[in-house]
């Protein structure tokens, strides 16, 4: 009687833990332990960082402009936007079109949006990935195996819900790969930006070509149009006498060499039209100029500042700046690949040989699984990976370095070109002036019959070069103006307002 009830009493007290360790109770606190791990190991990861500290760099340029010290009461180019600046409605109207239409900013955003995309990836892999699963297993065994089995087709069901791999970011690679990938976003930001101020300037100087070579094929027309009215005249004396061929000759000499200008100076101006219709993105609509070229596009005078400021206000120059950034975060990562690699697999399920079975009690099953790896031997390649990044990192910094100088040398051109054309422009005005008096004489003594009528035609064309001289100098004047403003910044600390 002994015997039969501890024969029977067994079996039920094992029953009783088993249901005991397999029930509700039992999963739960599985359940919440695992929580609990789960948390304290996300908030050991990401502790330490091995990215190295990244050293000041010193500014490779002068710390003041040798061409003209700063101008106090003007207004500063990062804080004017383009429609502050260029105020000409045709010119604005240009420049938001090309802000639509124009294909290397389309680009430019887009790879904006690439670079967010690929942050984005880079800042998931810190979070473990969570995923349901389920799958079914059949297996032939072999003869020897089929008597433990019972069968000689061996079926399994799972259904589990877990994470897969992941990694303990304990010395930071995960977060210092996730900083490399935000630095390289801000990069590109900061290039569309630089894009985008480049158009701006390349459309406004594009239109101050059309309009120079509007003006110079006016004055190419207006002296091929008096040359044909003196032709016709000299010719009508040639016939009744009173004049010579030679004087013919003469008159008809510089209307060849009136017409050849016309018909180059439109040729450019086609050029440039299509030129500004590539930085559109479609044909331009000009309206007839309704004010000369210096009158229509007048703009502000600006505050170059200091040579460290172009380090917050020009575009190119951040974009630099993200990229060492980015390549210092690298080494991080690159160091943190000599040390231990612990990543995490674990999972909850329902396991068994029924499908109908599978989620009945007494079926319940769990994983935990960390993994640690470290390479004993690789050649050198991590070293070689850490080299390598140093190397980049070096190399970005000439890069940023060169940036810095390329930058102040366009402020310097633009601030010396400002200053030198408008003391050019004020000497072309007086040999306009002078060239003009010039042929008023010549024309007075040609009438009077005490010079000849080549000292009129000298004199004309001599006008006809220093008028377009003139406009050429005025442009130039007012290129150096635009590029100054491209120089500095301009906008940079203002919303785009599209």
């Amino acid at each position: 009687m002994h015997e039969n009830d501890s024969g029977t009493s067994s079996p039920r007290r094992r029953q009783a833990r088993a249901g005991h360790e397999t029930g509700p109770s039992a999963r739960h606190r599985l359940v919440g332990t695992l929580a609990v791990a789960v948390a304290v190991l996300a908030m050991l990861s990401g502790c330490a960082s091995l990215a190295p500290a990244l050293d000041p760099i010193a500014l490779p340029v002068a710390s003041n402009w040798r061409t003209q010290p700063d101008t106090p009461g003007v207004a500063a180019a990062a804080d004017l936007a383009w429609r502050e600046y260029f105020t000409d409605p045709a010119l604005q109207a240009l420049i938001e079109i090309a802000l639509e239409n124009n294909r290397d900013l389309r680009v430019a955003v887009l790879r904006t949006e690439e670079a967010r995309a690929a942050f984005r990836i880079q800042r998931a892999q810190q979070a473990p990935i969570v995923g349901v699963g389920a799958q079914q297993i059949r297996t032939g065994l072999p003869d020897g195996l089929q008597p433990l089995a019972g069968r000689s087709v061996l079926e399994v069901n799972v259904a589990s819900v877990g994470i897969s791999s992941w990694e303990l970011d304990l010395w930071g690679r995960v977060r210092s790969m996730k900083t490399a990938a935000l630095e390289q976003w801000l990069a590109t930001e900061q290039g569309h930006r630089a894009v985008e101020l480049a158009l701006v300037a390349q459309v406004a100087d594009a239109y101050l070509g059309l309009r120079e070579l509007d003006e110079r094929i006016s004055l190419a027309r207006r002296t091929v149009e008096n040359q044909q009215a003196l032709e016709q005249i000299f010719q009508k004396r040639l016939e009744l006498g009173h004049g010579s061929r030679l004087e013919l000759t003469q008159v008809r000499t510089l209307l060849s060499q009136g017409k050849a200008l016309q018909v180059q100076l439109e040729l450019a101006r086609e050029q440039q039209r299509n030129a500004l219709a590539l930085l559109l993105g479609s044909d331009p609509q000009l309206p007839p100029p309704s004010a000369p070229m210096d009158e229509a596009l007048v703009m502000p005078e600006l505050r170059p500042g200091l040579p460290s400021d172009l380090l917050v206000n020009r575009p190119d120059i951040l974009a630099a700046e993200h990229a060492l950034r980015a390549r210092q975060a690298n080494i991080g990562a690159a160091r943190a690949a000599f040390f231990p690699r612990i990543a995490l697999t674990g999972g909850a399920g329902s396991v068994s040989t029924s499908l109908s079975d599978l989620f009945s009690s007494g079926t319940r099953a769990w994983l935990f699984q960390p993994t640690i790896e470290l390479p004993i031997f690789d050649a050198g390649m991590r070293q070689a990976n850490l080299d390598a990044s140093v190397v980049r990192r070096d190399i970005a910094i000439a890069e940023y370095e060169r940036a810095i100088q390329a930058a102040f040398r366009d402020v310097s051109d633009a601030l010396a070109a400002r200053q030198k054309l408008t003391e050019q422009l004020v000497v072309a005005r007086q040999a306009h002036a002078e060239q003009s008096e010039r042929l008023k004489l010549a024309r007075m003594l040609f009438d009077a019959g005490s010079a000849a009528h080549l000292e009129v035609l000298d004199a004309e064309r001599d006008l006809l070069a220093v008028e377009q001289q003139l406009v050429q100098v005025r442009r130039a004047a007012l290129s150096s103006q635009i590029g100054l403003y491209a120089a500095l910044g301009g906008g940079i600390n203002q919303p785009p307002k599209r």
